[in-house]
């Protein structure tokens, strides 16, 4: 499946979603969901906590989103026991700050998201009580994961927000971007974890950060050391 070029200056909401759809990684959260979708269908077994789990999960997923942002996504470059420990994420996370309009690297990098789906998987087989549940827990996870890489995919693609809710998404992933990358870690919700976690200044506040698209000045043109910080 070919990747389409990057964005133009500007484009509809419909050729935003035509352009997601020739990308690899919608169509496979979009077929494993519509598998957990008819099994939990085909399950049953219905009960008052399948309806607590999608809101527990709602109101986690901002939070669980900020710390994957912050943890994995821009982990530092390390030198442990001699070694440089520098996860696929972080470093494919650099190399989308370093472009952030190359959509290609808009998307969770296929071997994680691969072990993402098996570890989603074992979880909702092996950890709820209740098969239903699980299932339950499956078809959820999978939608936000969707929605996750469809919400990250439109910031920055060349399509303008036409909503307040959108505009404030956008806004803030833009200002993550492009003014400060120490702040603004949300992607799907208006600012709902850096609120709480104080990671959400006035912009006005904040000077523009030298390093936002080059983290730790790990570019082409770093040191070694500047890559790994022991």
């Amino acid at each position: 499946m070919n990747a389409p070029p990057g964005p133009r200056r500007s484009m509809t909401l419909f050729e935003a979603a035509s352009q997601f759809c020739r990308y690899p990684t919608p169509w496979l959260l979009g077929t494993a969901l519509a598998a957990a979708l008819i099994a939990r269908l085909a399950v049953g077994d219905w009960q008052p906590a399948d309806a607590v789990v999608p809101v527990v999960m709602a109101a986690a997923f901002p939070f669980v989103e900020w710390l994957i942002h912050v943890v994995i996504l821009h982990w530092r470059p390390r030198r442990i026991a001699g070694l440089v420990v520098d996860p696929l994420l972080a470093r494919k996370h650099r190399q989308h700050h370093r472009d952030p309009r190359d959509t290609a690297l808009v998307f969770i990098p296929l071997p994680a998201l691969f072990a993402a789906l098996a570890s989603a998987l074992a979880i909702a087989l092996w950890a709820f009580p209740r098969t239903g549940l699980g299932l339950t827990f499956l078809v959820v996870i999978l939608a936000f994961g969707l929605g996750y890489e469809w919400t990250h995919y439109l910031v920055h693609t060349g399509y303008k927000p036409k909503t307040r809710l959108y505009h404030a998404i956008w806004r803030d992933h833009r200002l993550h971007h492009y003014k400060n990358e120490n702040y603004w870690f949300g992607v799907t919700t208006p600012g709902t974890a850096d609120r709480v976690l104080r990671t959400y200044p006035n912009p006005s506040s904040v000077g523009t950060s030298p390093t936002a698209k080059n983290l730790y000045n790990s570019g082409p043109g770093a040191t070694s050391l500047g890559r790994a910080r022991l």
